[in-house]
């Protein structure tokens, strides 16, 4: 935990809910939640996972939308309102329930992992809903784990899925008029 335990709001339902949560807790369940967390704890898998996207070019038309998406997001979210709202995570606030992860050193709103993956998700569906679906599926077990492991309120997870959403609605706005240019020429 940081020095400073950053600004202790939350609702009522959110402790609540959260602590809910953890009477769900089995071995298996917990193995499952950790797996959908790790994904979003191995930055630059991601990056490495967008840049062969990127660089393959059956797949450049999904590589490159997700990859501003996740620019944008990581912006929005981790350099401008992060450290602005500065909030306190759930675990910080109540360290009486165990954690399955080490505890988070940065603030706790909007989430992060969530953020990033509905970034992801939502850039895919955009371009493929039947690849989108899929995508936007592990996008919410990553987002419910967070809430399942008690390192974010309910609303971090909202406003980190809004937050996705709307970054890879702008990645499509960007990339959308230059979609000729990702598009493999055909041999004559």
């Amino acid at each position: 935990m940081p020095a400073n335990v950053g600004r202790i709001f939350y609702m009522d339902w959110e402790l609540e809910f959260l602590h809910h949560l953890q009477t769900i807790h089995t071995p298996e369940l917990d193995k499952k939640m950790l797996f959908f967390t790790g994904l979003g704890d191995k930055a630059i898998l991601i990056a490495l996972f967008l840049l062969a996207l990127i660089i393959i070019p059956k797949t450049r038309k999904y590589g490159i939308p997700m990859a501003i998406a996740v620019v944008i997001s990581v912006l929005i979210v981790n350099v401008a309102i992060k450290p602005s709202v500065m909030r306190c995570r759930p675990c910080w606030l109540d360290q009486s329930v165990p954690l399955l992860i080490p505890v988070p050193h940065d603030y706790s709103f909007p989430s992060g992992h969530t953020n990033a993956f509905f970034a992801m998700a939502t850039a895919v569906h955009l371009k493929n809903k039947k690849l989108g679906a899929p995508a936007l599926v592990i996008a919410a077990l990553v987002a419910f784990s967070r809430l399942y492991l008690f390192v974010h309120w309910p609303t971090d997870v909202i406003v980190g899925m809004i937050t996705g959403v709307l970054s890879a609605k702008i990645g499509y706005k960007i990339t959308n008029p230059f979609a000729g240019l990702f598009k493999k020429k055909k041999r004559r």
